[in-house]
C-alpha cells in the first residue's frame, strides 16, 4: 500500500512539474532590444513608441509562435550613438551577448547604425532600423544578401526618397515664393550638418535645384551639436537667400531655429529637421522657431492611414506629446509580431523571408520592403509629412495633391512676415 502511495506521489509530482515546466515554456517571453540615444529625445521616441507596443501587445495575449502565446519584454539598451560611434558598438555588442535579446530594433546616427548592423549581422539576429536614412545600409544587403538579409529599415524612408520628399516641397514652397514675392528664380542656401547621412542629400541639392529654377547661394556644414549658428545665418543674410534648405537631425536644429526668429533672417527655412518634429521646439526655441518647417512621419490630426490618429492619440495620451518618428518602433513591433506569428518561430533564417512579404498598414503608412529592405516610397505606400511650426502649433503642409496624394488634415503653408517685408 506504502509502495502503491509512494508510486502515485512520485506521478503526481512528475506531472506537476512538467505543468509548471511547459507553463513556463509557453510564457517565456520573447526579449527585444529598443536600441538608441537614450539621453535625446529621439531615443526617447524609440523607447516609448516600443513601450506602447508592447502593452498592446500584451494586453491582446502577446505573440504567438505556433500553438504557445509569448508575452514580450522590451530591454532598454542606449547606444550613445550622437556622441561615439564605439560605444553604440559596444551596446549593440551587450544587448546580444549579456542581454540576450532575440531581436533588435532601433538606432539612429548613420555612421553609428553602420557599425552596429556589423555587429547584429556577426550574430545572425535581425535588425529593424529605426532612425538612420543612409542608403548603404539598404545597398549592402544587395551587396552581400547572405551577410546582410537581417537587416530590414522600417523608417525612415531611404536618403533618395527624402531627396524627392523634400524637393517635392521646396517645388511647391518656391512656387508661392514666386507666386506671392514676384521672385521667379528663388535662392536657396543649403545648411546640412557634419554627417555622412546628408552628402547623398547635398549633392542633389546642388544638381537638381538649379534645374527646378532656383539658385544655389551656398554650402554651410555646422556641426550636429553647434551651440551657436550666428556666423553662419549671417552670411545667408549677405547671400540674400530666400530658402534655407536644412538637413539637420542633432540638437543644432534648436540653435537654428531659434536664431533664425532672433535674428530674423527674411528666409523661408524648410527641409529636414528632427528637433523641430517635437513638440518640446516650440518652447526649446522660446518661440523663436515660428514658420521652421520640416519633413515629419506623424502630424497631430493628420489621417494618413485609419492605424495613424489612434496611434498619435493614444501616444499623447499616455507620454504629454506627439511622436517623433523614431517613434516608429510601434510600427516595427507590429511588423515583428506580425512576420513571427506567420513564420510560427523565432528562429531569424526562417523569419526573413516572411519579413520580405511584409504588408502592413501601419501608423505611417503601408509598409511593404524593397529588394533592399528598404520601405517603398510612393503614394499608396509611405510618403511622409512636411510640417510647419505657426503660432505654437505643428501643421502638417504637404502632400497637397501631390501625385493625387492629399490627407485629411493637410493645411496651409505660411511665408514668414519678414519676407514680405522684404518684398516690400
Amino acid at each position: 500500500m506504502r509502495r502503491r502511495m509512494r508510486a502515485v506521489l512520485v506521478a503526481v509530482s512528475a506531472a506537476a512539474a512538467l505543468m509548471v515546466t511547459t507553463t513556463q515554456a509557453a510564457e517565456k517571453p520573447i526579449k527585444i532590444g529598443i536600441i538608441g540615444p537614450m539621453a535625446f529625445v529621439q531615443g526617447e521616441n524609440h523607447w516609448a513608441g516600443a513601450e506602447l507596443a508592447r502593452d498592446e501587445i500584451n494586453k491582446a495575449g502577446g505573440i504567438k509562435v505556433g500553438s504557445q502565446k509569448h508575452p514580450i519584454e522590451i530591454v532598454k539598451v542606449d547606444s550613445n550613438e550622437i556622441q561615439s560611434v564605439p560605444d553604440a558598438t559596444n551596446a549593440m555588442e551587450r544587448a546580444l551577448t549579456q542581454d540576450k535579446v532575440d531581436f533588435v530594433i532601433g538606432g539612429f546616427r548613420t555612421e553609428a547604425v553602420l557599425a552596429m548592423q556589423d555587429v547584429a549581422m556577426d550574430y545572425k539576429k535581425i535588425f529593424l532600423g529605426v532612425g538612420a536614412a543612409h542608403e548603404q545600409l539598404g545597398l549592402r544587403v544587395q551587396q552581400n544578401y547572405d551577410r546582410y538579409k537581417y537587416w530590414f529599415r522600417i523608417a525612415p524612408i531611404k536618403s533618395g526618397d527624402l531627396g524627392k520628399v523634400l524637393f517635392a516641397g521646396l517645388g511647391a514652397i518656391a512656387a508661392q515664393i514666386r507666386n506671392d514675392l514676384g521672385k521667379p528664380v528663388p535662392k536657396v542656401a543649403i545648411v546640412a550638418e557634419k554627417a555622412v547621412w546628408v552628402e547623398s542629400i547635398v549633392k542633389a541639392a546642388q544638381d537638381n535645384l538649379p534645374k527646378m529654377k532656383m539658385e544655389v547661394v551656398g554650402v554651410w556644414q555646422p556641426s550636429p551639436v553647434a551651440t551657436d549658428v550666428t556666423a553662419e545665418l549671417s552670411a545667408i543674410r549677405r547671400a540674400g537667400a530666400d530658402l534655407v534648405f536644412t538637413a539637420i537631425s542633432g540638437p543644432v536644429g534648436i540653435v537654428m531655429g531659434r536664431q533664425m526668429g532672433e535674428l530674423q533672417i527674411p528666409a523661408i527655412p524648410f527641409g529636414i529637421n528632427v528637433e523641430a518634429q517635437k513638440e518640446g521646439f516650440w518652447q526649446a526655441t522660446a518661440g523663436k522657431g515660428n514658420y521652421v518647417s520640416t519633413l515629419d512621419t506623424y502630424g497631430e490630426g493628420v489621417e494618413i492611414t485609419p492605424q495613424t490618429l489612434p496611434f498619435v492619440n493614444a501616444f499623447k495620451k499616455r507620454f504629454g506629446k506627439p511622436p517623433t518618428y523614431t517613434a516608429s518602433t510601434y510600427d516595427a513591433m507590429y511588423a515583428l509580431r506580425a512576420a513571427v506569428e506567420t513564420a510560427g518561430t523565432i528562429d531569424a533564417d526562417k523569419l526573413v523571408p516572411v519579413l520580405e512579404k511584409t504588408d502592413l498598414v501601419g501608423a505611417a503608412g503601408r509598409l511593404v520592403f524593397d529588394k533592399l529592405h528598404d520601405p517603398v516610397f510612393g503614394p499608396g505606400y509611405v510618403t511622409g509629412l512636411a510640417v510647419q511650426w505657426q503660432d505654437g502649433k505643428k501643421v502638417a503642409f504637404w502632400p497637397n495633391n501631390w501625385n493625387g496624394v492629399t490627407y485629411k488634415g493637410v493645411q496651409t503653408f505660411k511665408i514668414p512676415p519678414q519676407m514680405m517685408q522684404k518684398k516690400n
